[in-house]
């Protein structure tokens, strides 16, 4: 397993880090855009633009995918990004790719819930999505943890966060962009370990036992699975779909009525074509592991603060 959302090829990645809140922006390398599709399950999503992906509708690529904090209110992020995008000249043309007019970039967006830390009235809105857009095309951004849309981002009685990771299939790369914010816990309360990396050192559990999460319990986990496989939108939907099994495998209870669990996933091949029904099984295994291991690298490096204690601090053996 790797590290990186951006081991796939093709892909920035921007964050605008606010403190109690921020976000993320993972931008196409590509003007003319990247494959893309969406599965939502959990009960309570915030996002814009998501009926778009739906491989029976007109338009197939996207420019951006923005991810935020702030609640509904952070939607305003990817109005931001959508005018920064335009500013460079990047969007889909209204009149044609060879002639003058507008563009108007494809820019779909999800958000956490994360109003409970910090300050409620803190939050992104236009002029952060932009800045997270000109922070992709200007930085390598290689962090995990609390950055980012992760910023406020709790997991059960921890800090949650911004994770990554990703790993080959084949030729291909596969990986994901994770920002952990669940109702559910990643821990498991009987043994302290957790559920998604077992491996990793086991929290103390007395400590543990005392922690209270924040009120009110409304959360969600949002994120980004990439892949340079030729995937059109409809095997690209399976990939979404298959994420939500890496996220249920390290979050329990994972796609409550009180989340909003949303994952983007999108291709930066240049062109679409077909993989046969074995390769797709293998891409759609590794999603799922990409995002289970993404949702613990969040939790893993997230740092202290508003009140929330972070694994690093309760495990028997910090990293």
């Amino acid at each position: 397993m790797k590290s990186h959302l951006t081991d796939v090829a093709g892909l920035f990645l921007g964050h605008r880090s606010m403190g109690d809140t921020g976000v993320s922006a993972v931008i196409s390398a590509d003007p003319v855009g990247m494959l893309a599709a969406v599965d939502v399950r959990g009960g309570g999503p915030g996002t814009r633009e998501t009926d778009l992906l739906a491989a029976h509708n007109t338009v197939e690529r996207v420019h951006a995918i923005v991810l935020s904090g702030g609640s509904a209110f952070g939607l305003a992020a990817a109005d931001g990004a959508m005018c920064e995008l335009e500013a460079r000249g990047i969007g889909f043309p209204v009149f044609g790719e060879d002639n003058p007019g507008p563009r108007v970039p494809i820019v779909p967006a999800a958000v956490i819930f994360d109003l409970v830390v910090g300050s409620p009235d803190h939050r992104p809105g236009a002029h952060d999505g932009a800045q997270a857009v000109r922070a992709a095309y200007e930085e390598v951004h290689a962090a995990s943890g609390s950055v980012g849309a992760g910023c406020g981002a709790t997991a059960g009685v921890l800090r949650g966060g911004f994770g990554q990771a990703s790993c080959t299939v084949s030729d291909w790369t596969v990986s994901a962009g994770v920002v952990a914010n669940p109702v559910g816990s990643v821990i498991d309360e009987r043994t302290g370990l957790f559920y998604g990396d077992p491996g990793k050192p086991a929290v103390d559990l007395e400590r543990f036992s005392r922690l209270e999460r924040p009120t009110p319990q409304l959360n969600t986990t949002i994120g980004v699975i990439a892949t340079d496989a030729p995937l059109p939108p409809a095997q690209l939907k399976r990939l979404a779909i298959s994420g939500h099994d890496g996220l249920a495998r390290s979050v329990r209870p994972a796609h409550s009525p009180l989340d909003g669990d949303t994952l983007f996933a999108v291709s930066t091949a240049k062109q679409a074509g077909a993989v046969d029904a074995e390769k797709l099984a293998q891409l759609s295994s590794a999603a799922a592991d990409v995002v289970q291991a993404a949702i613990v690298d969040a939790v893993v490096r997230a740092e202290p603060g508003y009140g929330i204690a972070a694994w690093s601090e309760l495990a028997s053996k910090p990293c």
